[in-house]
């Protein structure tokens, strides 16, 4: 179920949100990450993911998800759960003024591991540009956002 703008912008106000986030890794090893084009954490490298909607389950939202951000759908038992995580920002899709509210998510981490050749035909509509990163990378880049830093100690 999507929400009006006007809605929306109230929930965000008053309640966290929850969401998928998608650790995915290729047969390297490498996690892919995507340069954000909307806030929070607009111009960063993060992992894909998105909102679950009201009344749907964990598994149709993984579903769902991984189609939207990868391209290509993939069942929840197709991925291991690395933790329930919590992402605090300043702004939101509203803005970073003090007129608009900030953004917390109550976010479930899944590390989704891609078989050898297997690629993924990514979208534009979030993400500018993906790229395959080295772990050692994503904890040192200053690009890479903390939230999706928070990951990085479930893999090891």
């Amino acid at each position: 179920m999507w929400l009006s703008n006007d809605l929306f912008r109230s929930v965000v106000a008053s309640t966290p949100l929850v969401s998928i986030d998608l650790v995915v890794r290729n047969a390297q090893g490498e996690c892919l990450l995507g340069q954000r084009l909307n806030r929070p954490a607009k111009g960063n490298w993060f992992v894909p993911g998105g909102r679950i909607l009201k009344n749907e389950t964990l598994d149709t939202a993984f579903n769902r998800l991984t189609l939207e951000e990868l391209g290509r759908a993939y069942q929840r038992d197709d991925a291991r759960l690395l933790g329930v995580y919590e992402h605090f920002y300043a702004d939101s899709v509203f803005g970073d003024t003090e007129q608009a509210p900030n953004t917390h998510y109550v976010v479930l981490g899944y590390q989704l591991i891609l078989p050898e050749g297997e690629a993924l035909p990514l979208p534009h509509a979030q993400h500018g540009a993906y790229r395959w990163w080295p772990l050692s990378e994503i904890q040192t880049h200053e690009l890479v956002h903390a939230n999706t830093r928070a990951y990085l100690a479930a893999l090891r």
